[in-house]
């Protein structure tokens, strides 16, 4: 059984609605009671870090997927809920979950401070940095996400270069680069993909990316 974690901060049914698509049983909650029992977490989240970290506090979920990431049980972060699970966010000046090493920046920043796409370990993409200024924030759309690092058992039978959808204005940046599994570019190199122990992260949404997005959550899901 999967647990959905509602926390006030995430479309739900879009996530139901997928996970109806592929007949995995689930179960979401808004209490960390309701999914004790459950084999996989999904975390989503659509807005803004501090008050998704509030809203986690005051239901008690913050301590809950902590203990969840310790005992190293399969958890599946989209959108916002792949950037909590991080140390720290710009947004807000928000101290996150620390359950992956790393931190969250907006695009401004990492446009600002780097003279190069990304010095991450695979191939880079050309990128006129001049021209990031003009690009919109947030990233709204489709783009490509190229497998890197080995890839995952969560992408099993979708090409690499695969198109997903994203919504988002901050960028993650994990302290090891090695756990990128997956990576698009906006101006910079934008992470997309994210393993560390059993957390699985993703920063476009599987539930909206058509049928390369479900056979993620089939694949995680199995």
């Amino acid at each position: 059984m999967i647990g959905i974690v509602d926390y006030n901060a995430g479309n739900i049914k879009s996530v139901e609605r997928a996970l109806d698509a592929i007949n995995a049983p689930y179960i979401s909650a808004k209490t960390p009671k309701e999914v004790e029992n459950a084999d996989k977490l999904i975390f989503p989240g659509v807005g803004e870090a501090s008050y998704a970290m509030s809203e986690l506090k005051k239901s008690g979920f913050d301590v809950f997927l902590k203990e969840w990431a310790e005992a190293e049980k399969p958890l599946m972060g989209i959108c916002l809920g792949s950037q909590i699970i991080f140390d720290y966010s710009e947004e807000g000046q928000t101290k996150c979950l620390c359950l992956v090493p790393g931190v969250i920046k907006h695009f401004s920043s990492i446009w600002k401070e780097i003279e190069k796409p990304c010095s991450l370990a695979f191939e880079e993409k050309d990128t006129n940095m001049e021209e990031n200024y003009f690009l919109k924030v947030p990233h709204i759309g489709w783009n490509d996400v190229t497998f890197s690092n080995g890839g995952s058992r969560l992408l099993a039978d979708i090409p690499s270069g695969s198109n997903f959808y994203f919504v988002h204005s901050y960028v993650i940046q994990p302290d090891e680069p090695t756990t990128i599994k997956g990576f698009s570019s906006y101006g910079s190199m934008v992470p997309a993909i994210i393993e560390y122990k059993s957390i699985s992260a993703f920063q476009f949404h599987p539930e909206k990316s058509g049928a390369v997005g479900l056979k993620i959550l089939q694949n995680f899901a199995s």
